[in-house]
C-alpha cells in the first residue's frame, strides 16, 4: 500500500515515577529524528497457569489471527511494519508486562532496525507504557491508542472529530498528556506516535479536564440536533435501515451498491467513521433511509463507544438492522459474536438473533464447495442474503427480503377516496403501499398497505 505518512517529532520521554519531571534529565535531550514509520507489532500471549499451554485469545481468536488484525490496524495509517511477532509472557510483570529477555531482545532490535514506533496489542497500564518506552527508546501505544489514531486520522465531519478527541483525551488523561499538549487545535494521525513529551504536567491535566467538559457540551447540542433530525424524518415517516457490521466487511461497498452514493471504499480496517444516509427505493416502491455507520472490532476502547454514541444512535433507532458479515473471512462467527456483543452494550434490547438480516457478503471469494454450502444453509435460515456487494450478485435478493420484512408491519386497509381529493391519494401513493386500485363515477377505491404511525395521520387526515 502506498501512502503518505505524517513526519512527526520522537523524543525520549524524560519523566520519573510520580508526577514531577527529573529537571536535570529534561535539560539533557537526545537529537531528534524525523519519524520514518517503522513500526514493530508485539501480540503478548499470557500462558494459563498450571499447564504451560497459552490462555485463549479475546474473542477466540487465535494469537496469530489476532496478530494479522493488529498489523491492517497499523497498515490502516500507512506504517511501515519491519516485524510482527506473537510474544509469549510466562508471567505478566506489573511495571512492563514482558519478562527481562524479551525487553533486552527487543531494545536491541528497535536499535538496530530504527524502529519509531512499538505496537503492543492489549491492553498496557500508564505504568507499562512510560517503562517500555524507556527500555526501547522508541515510542509505545497499546491496541487503544491504536484504534484511537485511526480515528483521529480518519474523522472529517465536526461531529466525528469531536468524538474522537473526547475519547483521546479521556484515554490520554491517565497517561499525564504524552502528546496531546496543544489542545486548542484537534490532532489526528501519528498523535499519539509524536510530539513534544511530557511537560507542564499539572497544567496539562487541567486543560485536558477542561477541554472534556467543553467536548461533552458541545457533543450533547449534537445528540440534540441529531435527535431533532430524527424527528423531523418520524414526520416524513421513511424508514431507516441500518448497515452494522464488523470492520473492513464491505459495509460501504454494499451502501455504494444500493444507492450509488460514492462513498469512500478501500480495503483496509475502518475506511468509514463518519454516518452516511442515503434514500433507497424498494422494489415494491417504498421509499427507505439507508444509514452507513462506523464498523465494529473486537476489544473497542470502551471511551470510544461511550463517545461515539451519539452517531450509533442512528441504529438504536432504525427501523430494520442489516448485519453485513464477511462470510469468507475464517473467523466470520467470531466477528459476528463481537459485532451481537457491541450492539447489546449499545442498549439495543430486541432479540438481536431473530432481529438481524444477514447479509452474507463477499460470497465471490469462496471456493464453489463453500459458497454451495452458505447458499443452502442461508436457503434454510431466515433471514440470511447471500450476496457480493462487488459484483452486485445476491443483492436485488436483498431488497426484496428488506421490503417483504418491512411489509409485515403494515396494516392493509380497504379505502374510497372521492377523485377531486387529488392530494389525499397522492399521499397515500408517497406514504403507503397500493396494492390495488379501481374508480368509478366518483372515488377511487384502493386497497393500501399503511405502517402503523402513517395509518394513525391517514385517519386524522380524513377526520379533519
Amino acid at each position: 500500500m502506498k501512502r503518505t505518512t505524517r513526519k512527526t517529532r520522537l523524543e525520549t520521554q524524560t519523566s520519573v515515577p510520580g508526577n514531577g519531571i527529573n529537571r536535570k534529565q529534561a535539560r539533557v535531550r537526545r537529537p531528534q529524528k524525523q519519524a520514518t514509520g517503522r513500526a514493530l507489532i508485539l501480540h503478548p500471549v499470557v500462558k494459563a497457569k498450571g499447564n504451560g499451554k497459552s490462555a485463549p485469545a479475546p474473542a477466540d481468536l487465535s494469537p496469530d489471527a489476532r496478530l494479522e488484525e493488529a498489523q491492517g490496524l497499523a497498515l490502516a495509517i500507512g506504517l511501515h511494519i519491519v516485524c510482527a511477532e506473537v510474544v509469549a509472557v510466562t508471567k505478566p510483570r506489573p511495571a512492563t508486562l514482558f519478562g527481562g529477555g524479551v525487553l533486552e531482545r527487543m531494545a536491541a532490535f528497535v536499535a538496530g532496525e530504527d524502529i519509531d514506533i512499538a505496537i503492543v496489542d492489549a491492553v498496557l497500564t500508564p505504568i507499562q507504557q512510560r517503562n517500555l518506552e524507556r527500555a526501547w527508546s522508541c515510542k509505545v501505544i497499546d491496541r487503544t491508542g491504536l484504534i484511537l489514531e485511526i480515528f483521529g486520522e480518519r474523522a472529517h465531519t465536526r461531529e466525528g472529530v469531536l468524538q474522537v478527541e473526547l475519547a483521546a483525551l479521556s484515554y490520554q488523561k491517565s497517561r499525564l498528556v504524552r502528546s496531546w499538549t496543544h489542545l486548542e487545535r484537534q490532532r489526528g494521525g501519528f498523535g499519539f506516535m509524536g510530539g513534544p513529551g511530557e511537560r507542564q504536567i499539572e497544567a496539562d491535566r487541567r486543560q485536558i479536564g477542561e477541554r472534556i467538559t467543553r467536548l461533552k457540551r458541545e457533543l450533547k447540542e449534537v445528540k440534540r440536533t441529531r435527535s431533532l433530525h430524527r424527528a423531523a424524518r418520524s414526520r416524513v415517516p421513511y424508514p431507516v435501515i441500518a448497515l452494522v457490521g464488523y470492520t473492513n466487511a464491505g459495509k460501504s461497498t454494499l451502501f455504494n451498491r444500493l444507492t450509488a452514493a460514492g462513498v469512500l471504499v478501500q480495503d483496509q480496517l475502518f475506511a468509514t467513521l463518519d454516518p452516511t444516509m442515503r434514500g433507497l427505493t424498494l422494489p415494491s416502491g417504498q421509499e427507505v433511509i439507508l444509514s452507513d455507520t462506523v464498523g465494529f472490532i473486537s476489544d473497542l476502547p470502551t471511551d470510544l463507544i461511550a463517545a461515539f454514541r451519539a452517531t450509533l444512535e442512528e441504529v438504536l433507532s432504525a427501523d430494520l438492522i442489516v448485519h453485513v458479515r464477511d462470510i469468507s473471512h475464517p473467523h466470520s462467527d467470531t466477528q459476528k459474536r463481537d459485532v451481537i456483543g457491541i450492539l447489546e452494550d449499545l442498549g439495543i434490547s430486541r432479540d438481536l438473533e431473530d432481529g438481524l438480516v444477514e447479509a452474507l457478503n463477499k460470497i465471490d471469494l469462496l471456493d464453489a464447495e463453500t459458497r454451495q454450502s452458505v447458499v443452502t444453509i442461508a436457503a434454510r435460515s431466515q433471514g440470511h442474503i447471500p450476496l457480493s456487494a462487488r459484483t452486485g450478485e445476491g443483492c436485488e435478493g436483498l431488497l426484496e427480503y428488506l421490503d417483504q420484512r418491512l411489509s409485515r408491519r403494515r396494516h392493509v386497509v380497504d379505502v374510497a377516496i372521492g377523485l377531486e381529493d387529488g392530494a389525499t391519494i397522492a399521499w397515500l401513493y408517497s406514504h403507503g403501499q397500493v396494492l390495488s386500485r379501481s374508480d368509478d363515477e366518483r372515488h377511487a377505491h384502493m386497497t393500501v398497505g399503511l405502517d402503523p404511525k402513517d395509518l394513525v395521520r391517514f385517519e386524522r387526515r380524513q377526520a379533519c
